[in-house]
Formats: structure tokens, C-alpha cells, sequence
């Protein structure tokens, strides 16, 4: 088993940078992909961000990609999420989650991951 929790959501103005943490506890050696997903009121949750286990292969969802950059320090076991040029349509829930299998370009999906936080609020005013 492996147990993640998210922190740094917080209230920033539009504009504005945030970093997010996930930090991952238990069996984190087996651990290979992990993922940020965000999900706002009424819509699905979709995805961010995923990076492989050696920091590598790196993707982003088109809506963040030149703003957002995703990060793992597997010494810490902490993953982290920069957001910079923040807007108000950013405005979610993020959760980080985790798998055992590598994906290439295939980690976008929710149903790809098997661990999962409990969630960070970033709320982005305008």
C-alpha cells in the first residue's frame, strides 16, 4: 500500500504562483508513475500532469503546459506541482496519485492509478 497526502492549496490571486506537495508514504519503492489530476464542481476530474519514476518522461495537459511544471524527489518521496501564471479556470481540487506501472503518454486517464490523495483546494481569484 502506498498512502499519499497533498498540501499547499491555498487562495491566490490571479497571476499568482503556487507550489504543491504529495507527499507518499509506505511502499513507495514500488512506485512508478504519479500523476496530478485536478477536478472543479460539476466536471470530471482530469488530467494535469504525470512523471515517471526517474523524472524523465514528463507530460502536461495542453490547458497548463508553459505554466505548470511537475517534479519528484524520490529521496523525500514527495512529488511537487509549480503553478505559475495562475487563472481563475484553475480553480479545483488537486490530487496526486500513484501506480506501480510505468506509462508513457498513457497516464492520463483516472482509472491508471490505484493510489490516490486526499486532495489540495486551490482557489484562484480574479
Amino acid at each position: 500500500q502506498v498512502q499519499l497526502v497533498e498540501s499547499g492549496g491555498e487562495l491566490v490571486q490571479a497571476g499568482g504562483s503556487l507550489r504543491l506537495s504529495c507527499a507518499a508514504s509506505g511502499r513507495t519503492f514500488s512506485v512508478a508513475s504519479m500523476a496530478w489530476f485536478r477536478q472543479s464542481p460539476g466536471k470530471e476530474r482530469e488530467f494535469v500532469a504525470q512523471i515517471s519514476r526517474n523524472g524523465v518522461n514528463i507530460y502536461y495537459a495542453d490547458a497548463v503546459k508553459g505554466r505548470f511544471t511537475i517534479s519528484r524527489d524520490n529521496v523525500k518521496n514527495t512529488m511537487y506541482l509549480q503553478m505559475n501564471s495562475l487563472k481563475p479556470e484553475d480553480t479545483a481540487v488537486y490530487y496526486c496519485a500513484a501506480d506501480q506501472r510505468a506509462y508513457y503518454g498513457s497516464g492520463y486517464l483516472p482509472s491508471a492509478y490505484v493510489y490516490w490523495g486526499q486532495g489540495t483546494q486551490v482557489t484562484v481569484s480574479s
